[in-house]
Formats: structure tokens, C-alpha cells, sequence
């Protein structure tokens, strides 16, 4: 059996540099590794909290998808598609929701950090509250194998294959997939203000298509060590986010050895890190921003994109739904 690979990404925002580092460059590589590569903009997810909010969703399904391109996902080694294009996939969450119970959904770490970090108690939209089951039907759907995530995405992918266990077993089939996640080996990026969640709700991040000088001003702004007052002064290392940022981005490794060296006895000014770190940024960006600026050209040739692999990927979702409801006694 081939490895297909499954990911996706919210359209709440453009996307940033945090995304870039965690997840695409990730896809860059698979996508070079394997053939079946399926990359969807989760619209119906992004309601789950934006349900109030449905404006942004949609303005944001094709920045999502202008981003993707420009970093340089190709059409031909992957289809993109929207999630709500695949009615299949909610269907097969209805279905799903049989298999996992109101505390199993409760106990999930993820959810329970997320409900914390939205204030949720029980006024808790039960789409939120299900959404791993959403995610759940989006990769079994498609029988994926390999399912790139975060480390916070981990106990996701354990109910998705607690869920096709549990199918497989119920009905005594062996027609639902169990998957793997693969974590990025870059560290987290922490936001530009030292915060360790990066977005645009906290006005803290770097979008892959902020111009210039927009960039410059941002790293300008970095938080660095708030005790290292003067030039003179020993800095920390760790926990600072322009070397965090330069452990991800600065290819030349000795020389960054020699430079945080020199940070922590004193004598180095976070100006001249910053300026190498906006140097590094700039150089590393320019080609995203100028891939960009084509394909805004011509959004509807975009959303043709999106829409084309969309019927690709509702044809492979109907033909699971199918065997699904005919394991269930639901083909009439």
C-alpha cells in the first residue's frame, strides 16, 4: 500500500513564519518523497471558533492557498482542496460520533488546553468539542497514512485511530486505515514579543507576506533579554527569540556557536543580532513574497485550483463513505 500523506491548515490568517518552519517545509520535502500528497484548507474547523466570524474564514480560504503556492507546493504533486467541498467528510463524522464518548472527547488534552486557552466552559460550542472527531473522518477519508503535525496534535491522531480501531472491530472489516504522525524536527518558533503562541490575535508574528520593511520593523521590535541592558552585559540564550529564530534560520552553525558564546560573557549588542537575524529573514522571504505577488495576479485561477482538486478529492472520500455505510447496513 502507497503512504498518503494528509495535512491542512485553518483559514483563520495569513500564514507565518512559525507555520513556515512547523509545517511547510515539511510538506516541501514529502511532496518531493511521495505521490500522494493531499493538502486541504480546513474551513469547517476554523467555524468550529469563528462560527460569528464566517468573513473571515472565507477571505482567508485563498490566502491560505496563495501562500502555499508561493512557498513552493506544487499543483502537480499535490491536490488542494477545501473542506467544505467534501460534504463526505462531514457525513462521516456523523457517523463517527458513535464510536467516541462525551468524556473521551473532554479528556483529550488538546481540547482540554484549547477550551482553557478560549475561556470555554459549558457554553463550549459542540463543534469544538468534537472537532477531533472532524479530523478524524478527514484522514480516514482518504486512508492516510501519514499525517504531519504538531507535537500538541499527537493526542489527534490517537483518537483517529482509536475511532478506526473501534469501526474495524464493530463492524469486522478491515476498511478504515490506522495513520502515524510526523512531527517537524524544527522548535517551536515562539512570537516575536517572547509570547510561546504566535498569531495575529497577539499581533507578535511574521507573515510570510509582510513586505520589507514591515519585517525590519518587526525584528526591530523583538524581544530579546530584558536584562541585558547594556552591550556590556552577559545575555541569556535560551528562551530568547532571536536566537530562537536563528537557530531555525542562520545556516552557518559555527558561526552561530560563536556568537551566542559571545552573547552570554557580554560584549555583543541584541542591534547587530538583529540586524543579522532581519538579513537572514529577508533572503529566506524575497522568493516567497515574489512567487506571491504572481499568483495574486490571477486569484480565480487560484480558487479554479482549489476547486478542481476538490471534486479530485470528493471522488476518493465518496468511494470510503461507500464501504463505510455498506460495513453499517446503510446502503439501501
Amino acid at each position: 500500500m502507497n503512504e498518503i500523506v494528509l495535512t491542512g491548515d485553518r483559514p483563520t490568517g495569513k500564514l507565518h513564519i512559525g507555520h513556515y518552519v512547523g509545517s511547510l517545509v515539511t510538506r516541501l520535502k514529502m511532496q518531493e518523497e511521495y505521490s500522494d500528497n493531499l493538502i486541504f484548507i480546513a474551513d469547517l474547523q476554523a467555524l468550529t471558533d469563528n462560527f460569528d466570524n464566517p468573513q473571515k474564514v472565507r477571505a482567508n480560504t485563498i490566502e491560505v492557498a496563495l501562500d502555499w503556492l508561493a512557498v513552493g507546493l506544487k499543483p502537480e504533486r499535490n491536490i488542494f482542496f477545501i473542506q467544505s467541498l467534501v460534504p463526505e467528510l462531514a457525513e462521516l463524522t456523523v457517523l463517527y460520533m458513535n464510536l467516541v464518548s462525551l468524556a473521551r472527547l473532554q479528556r483529550n488534552p488538546t481540547v482540554k488546553t484549547e477550551m482553557k486557552q478560549k475561556e470555554y466552559g459549558a457554553t463550549v460550542p459542540i463543534g469544538f468539542l468534537a472537532y477531533p472527531v472532524s479530523q478524524a473522518a478527514d484522514i480516514t477519508a482518504f486512508k492516510s497514512t501519514i499525517v504531519p503535525v504538531g507535537e500538541d496534535q499527537l493526542p489527534m491522531i490517537e483518537q483517529t485511530n482509536e475511532i478506526v480501531r473501534r469501526f474495524n472491530n464493530i463492524y469486522n472489516c478491515d476498511i478504515l486505515v490506522e495513520c502515524r504522525g510526523l512531527l517537524s524536527k524544527t522548535v517551536r518558533l515562539p512570537g516575536t514579543d517572547g509570547n510561546e503562541k504566535m498569531g495575529k490575535s497577539l499581533n507578535n508574528a511574521i507573515y510570510l507576506s509582510d513586505d520589507e520593511q514591515t519585517i525590519k520593523e518587526k525584528i526591530k521590535k523583538m524581544y530579546t533579554d530584558p536584562n541585558h541592558i547594556r552591550v556590556s552585559d552577559p545575555g541569556k540564550v535560551e528562551g530568547n527569540p532571536v536566537f530562537t529564530y536563528l537557530d531555525a534560520f542562520d545556516a552557518d552553525k559555527e558561526k552561530l556557536e560563536e556568537l551566542k558564546a559571545h552573547y552570554r560573557r557580554g560584549g555583543l549588542g541584541d542591534v547587530m543580532l538583529k540586524n543579522r537575524l532581519n538579513d537572514i529573514m529577508q533572503g529566506t522571504l524575497e522568493p516567497i513574497r515574489e512567487r506571491r505577488r504572481e499568483y495574486e495576479k490571477d486569484k480565480g485561477e487560484v480558487l479554479n485550483l482549489l476547486l478542481s482538486g476538490s471534486n479530485k478529492a470528493r471522488e476518493i472520500a465518496a468511494n470510503t463513505l461507500d464501504e463505510v455505510k455498506s460495513a453499517m447496513m446503510l446502503k439501501y
